[in-house]
């Protein structure tokens, strides 16, 4: 079953009993998933409208609709207000009222009307909508209060783990600072034992020559003497 639904609206209607040709009037709106109530207060008087599901259903065949498409879309326009609708709260007698407000379909401006009657109890009525503003604003306000708790907690949290990754970025630098000093100590004495080892390579060349041409002579000195003495005999 679908919730009911609640909506609160302050429109500037024209109205010729005011200087400046302008009212302030609340709205408020039940909606139902096929037929809505209207509260309407300018703060002196009030008036409502009890849209029944037959009459919803009868205006959603006059333009193609389902009921419930039909509440949604009155319910978009008398819930929040819409700045392209023109909004108007005329007299049509007897203390009656008509709302009205237009919007676009298809390339073309529509308008729906909705007889309003003066309330049975104008104090009763406007009563029960600054109720229900109250009550939202309450509601409001611990919500505010909650999210402000939470943005709070949030941020203190954020903040913990910023430190926490700062401080580990610097563990790593430091890390690889101390690893790179390492490798490049052990990189250092390589280098050096491999100059050293170099310098050393043309000594042991030069003797190996040495002791070569050494052993040369030797083998050509005792192959004379050999000859000398066959020679004697």
């Amino acid at each position: 079953m679908d919730a009911i639904r609640h909506t609160c609206l302050k429109l500037q209607v024209p109205t010729d009993a005011q200087p400046d040709g302008r009212v302030s009037i609340f709205v408020k709106g039940t909606w139902y998933p096929h037929r809505f109530d209207l509260s309407i207060t300018d703060g002196l008087n009030a008036w409502t409208c009890h849209a029944t599901e037959d009459e919803v259903r009868l205006r959603a065949e006059q333009w193609d609709q389902e009921p419930s498409d039909y509440v949604s879309l009155a319910e978009r326009y008398l819930g929040f207000q819409q700045p392209d609708s023109v909004y108007g709260f005329a007299d049509v007698g007897n203390g009656d009222k008509r709302l009205s407000w237009t919007f676009n379909k298809e390339g073309m401006k529509l308008e729906w009307r909705w007889k309003c009657r003066q309330a049975s109890d104008n104090k009763t009525t406007t009563a029960g909508i600054l109720d229900f503003l109250m009550d939202a604003n309450i509601r409001l306000s611990e919500e505010v209060v909650r999210k402000t708790q939470s943005f709070e907690k949030l941020k203190v949290e954020s903040e913990k783990c910023l430190a926490q990754s700062e401080r580990i970025c610097e563990e790593k630098v430091e890390f690889e600072t101390a690893l790179y000093a390492k490798f490049l100590n052990v990189l250092n004495t390589k280098k050096a034992k491999l100059r050293e080892y170099r310098d050393q390579f043309p000594k042991q060349t030069t003797t190996s020559s040495k002791l070569k041409q050494d052993d040369e002579y030797s083998d050509k000195t005792e192959s004379f003497d050999d000859d000398s003495d066959a020679e004697k005999n």
